[in-house]
């Protein structure tokens, strides 16, 4: 027996162009607060219709017990430099690198992407520093082709100690795309890489083998540029995002002074804090905290800052990022309940669905609901590893 729970708030059309319907049946379906263990949903021109519990009042298309969730959204991924430059000194087309990037997005389940561009230009750290407006444009000509998957906005993260920062950000807040702003701050010492020799090692891993003497010149340049631009680039790009309505995210956020300064630069997310003491603060501020779901599937992080599970066990954690690896949002989110009793299924795709598109001001997506979005994933669970079966955006399959 079928019983519809969702419609959208007018009538269904009775003559609406079946062509143009979707129903999809025998699947779990998680929506915002629960999750419906066998039912069905309805998405027409684009948004959701319908969703019920048990079968499936016309023909639909047999899920086979798999979920049926939100798509993904993404606040920050800077994966897109891996796609244009593969193998060092290795430029792609930038087009193409956005064109395969999308790709692996999509079929990892994520329909909206904020793209993490870095503004900012520092010769001899890394190659794809400074190409922000290169990449921006990429995006813009693929999604004028109609070339892309997933719906893709941008998020400029502002490394605040550099001296073309202001100039760089200014050239690109205008954008209609931009959604997100962040406040980096990576000088040695402070913040996640408090320890120098996690900062070497990771600049080691990266550009290609950089001796103790060409590391202790950059250190020395990055001390040197914070201490001349970053309390007044600072002033600057907080002004501009809030001139340009662009909410704010802070960046590894470690001591109470950093919690302080969230607070005063009126941020919405706090991405990546690497201390339990200051997600507390961060938390009790209001502001949503963001942390690495590659942390929550290999059980730490990477540079030996807080774990993301421990936030979770606390209360502590929001939003899920992929960061490097676009497949480890739906494997974190979906791991969450087996770390913490309290995050049942619908709570922890929360939040890689509702609680991201909120913090973003995205309100016509991130859940199943009558007149969101149809974007909408079809997942498949083989053990401890989801696989992505089927992807729609605004009703059309994309993967």
């Amino acid at each position: 027996m079928s019983r519809r729970l969702l419609l959208l708030p007018e009538e269904r059309n009775p003559e609406m162009n079946e062509k143009s319907e979707t129903v999809i049946g025998n699947a779990r379906i998680v929506l915002a607060d629960r999750v419906i263990e066998r039912g069905w949903i309805a998405f027409a021109d684009g948004r959701i219709a319908e969703v019920g519990e048990g079968d499936a009042p016309s023909a639909s298309e047999d899920a086979g017990g798999d979920l049926v969730m939100p798509g993904l959204i993404e606040l920050h991924t800077d994966h897109l430099e891996a796609h244009y430059v593969p193998r060092p000194k290795v430029f792609w087309n930038p087009i193409a690198a956005v064109v395969s990037y999308d790709g692996q997005l999509a079929t990892s389940g994520i329909t909206t992407v904020l793209d993490s561009l870095r503004v900012w230009r520092e010769e001899g750290a890394e190659e794809v520093d400074g190409n922000a407006g290169l990449f921006a444009e990429a995006i813009a000509s693929a999604r004028e082709a109609n070339l892309l998957r997933a719906d893709h906005f941008l998020h400029l993260r502002c490394e605040i100690p550099m001296p073309s920062v202001i100039e760089e950000a200014t050239e690109l807040v205008g954008r209609p795309d931009v959604r997100l702003m962040s406040l980096m701050d990576h000088t040695p010492g402070q913040r996640q890489f408090r320890d120098e020799v996690k900062l070497r090692d990771y600049y080691r891993g990266k550009g290609g083998g950089k001796t103790d003497a060409e590391l202790d010149a950059m250190f020395d340049k990055r001390i040197a540029y914070q201490k001349a631009y970053a309390t007044t680039n600072l002033r600057a790009i907080v002004a501009l995002a809030h001139r340009h309505a662009v909410p704010l995210a802070s960046h590894d956020d470690t001591t109470e002074e950093n919690v302080n300064e969230a607070i005063r630069d009126r941020v919405s997310v706090a991405e990546f804090p690497t201390t339990m003491e200051a997600a507390r603060g961060l938390h009790q501020a209001g502001i949503g905290i963001l942390m690495g779901a590659p942390n929550v599937v290999r059980g730490g992080s990477h540079s030996g800052n807080v774990a993301a599970v421990d936030l979770a066990r606390e209360g502590l954690l929001d939003i899920l990022s992929s960061d490097y690896i676009p497949s480890s949002l739906l494997m974190g989110a979906l791991q969450l309940p087996h770390h913490v009793a309290a995050i049942d299924v619908a709570a922890a795709i929360r939040t890689v669905t509702k609680a991201p598109a909120e913090a973003v001001g995205l309100h016509d997506r991130g859940e199943i609901a009558a007149g969101k979005r149809a974007d909408v994933i079809r997942v498949h669970v083989a053990g401890d590893v989801p696989v992505v079966r089927s992807v729609w955006r605004e009703g059309q399959r994309v993967a």
